[in-house]
């Protein structure tokens, strides 16, 4: 039997970085300020919004750091609610607490996405902004999200920290609502080992966002807009906000950027390896009768970078076992509400008080499993991932039905 093959390191950053790296690091400036124009930092930003369209692009520390800053950008009032999904990461709910608002959280079915009857009933006159997370890149239902939100005159926030290269009826994932925030941590298709980004078309949230993540005195004035028209709209309202707005300090660095500009041309080739391999790893998935992949939404076009899957007619020992069989045969498998202390399951966000029952999203988590499926794995590779998931459930449920019958 083949070794599994490692599943944790990154891509290799282009060989193209290191020329900037050196040169950053000989004349010392790694501050996105210190340039008089051009910094790696700005070129980032200027680059990444053009490659997914949009007119402003802000690099941060984190895509929490984004979050936050969306948050504040909206100028919600103190204690606003925020309507966001049972299923995300606990740095979610936690951006939202950061930026004194107070999370709502709504179910999510089995397919991982927002349950829009449960959605829409929470999505009253009390909600203020709605965070729709993109979890583990999953889409849900941005039609109906989106009619709903502007039917109630709410702003929408997308968490695309996992979707970035995912469109909808082909547009962007993070274009749809006022502001895209998104991930580069190490197991994103953009690689900085941290870092964010925010992006939107409303030149007074960017601006807003601009001057809190950092931009002291007149640093805003670096900033790049996509058009002479985008351009002076940004400077009009930084005029307006200037001295107005507290700094938090949530700046990327140029090394960081200088790390991420080569990538991006990496893109479309990462895009289309992960949706390869995270397919045919679906398709044999599917041929067992205990496991099964959700389908896709017929309007999404997926960039992932692991997969998912839902464990069928199992008791919770069997679950575990399954995990274990898993790992015996060399595939490491997260069960989300299994898993100790996990935090993507909601009921471990205790910084939140009294947490609500949600009894879908809870039995949807004690069922469903994650496995990286990194966008750089061949097809062997990915035979032998499948092949562990598949026997690792016959290990304890036995073969009812032949594997690839």
């Amino acid at each position: 039997m083949s070794l599994p093959p490692n599943v944790y390191d990154a891509e290799p950053i282009p060989a193209a970085a290191r020329e900037e790296i050196e040169r950053l690091l000989q004349t010392g400036d790694l501050f996105r300020y210190t340039a008089p124009q051009d910094a790696p930092v700005s070129l980032l930003e200027r680059e990444f919004a053009d490659a997914l369209g949009s007119g402003y692009a802000l690099a941060v520390s984190s895509c929490s750091a984004a979050l936050f800053l969306s948050l504040k950008a909206l100028d919600l009032p103190r204690g606003a609610r925020v309507l966001v999904p049972a299923f995300t990461f606990a740095a979610v709910p936690s951006a939202v607490v950061h930026a004194d608002c107070t999370p709502v959280l709504c179910e999510v079915g089995d397919n991982y996405r927002i349950d829009i009857d449960d959605f829409a009933k929470r999505l009253d006159h009390s909600i203020d902004a709605v965070i729709i997370s993109h979890m583990r890149g999953h889409t849900s239902d941005m039609d109906a999200i989106m009619a709903l939100a502007e039917t109630r005159g709410v702003p929408v926030i997308e968490d695309a920290a996992h979707s970035l290269g995912t469109t909808w009826h082909g547009q962007r994932i993070g274009t749809i609502g006022r502001v895209g925030c998104f991930s580069f941590q190490s197991y994103k298709l953009l690689n900085s080992g941290e870092g964010g980004m925010m992006i939107t078309d409303d030149a007074d949230i960017m601006a807003r966002a601009v001057i809190m993540s950092g931009a002291y005195e007149h640093n805003w004035s670096k900033h790049m807009a996509a058009t002479e028209e985008d351009a002076q709209a940004l400077h009009e309202a930084f005029a307006r906000w200037q001295n107005r707005l507290p700094l938090y300090n949530l700046r990327m660095g140029n090394l960081s950027a200088a790390l991420l500009r080569p990538q991006i041309p990496e893109l479309p080739r990462r895009i289309a390896d992960g949706r390869r391999n995270h397919d045919y790893v679906a398709e044999r998935l599917n041929l067992s009768p205990w496991i099964e992949v959700p389908a896709k939404l017929d309007p999404e076009e997926r960039a992932p970078d692991s997969i998912q899957f839902n464990l069928v007619g199992m008791a919770q020992d069997q679950v575990e076992a399954f995990s274990r069989a898993a790992a015996e045969r060399g595939v490491k498998v997260q069960v989300f509400g299994l898993s100790a202390d996990n935090a993507r399951a909601f009921w471990n966000w205790q910084f939140l008080g009294e947490l609500p029952e949600l009894p879908r999203t809870r039995q949807m988590l004690m069922r469903a499993c994650d496995t990286r499926l990194p966008a750089r794995l061949q097809l062997p590779e990915l035979d032998v991932i499948a092949e562990a998931l598949v026997r690792a459930a016959q290990d304890v449920m036995g073969n009812i039905r032949g594997y690839g019958t």
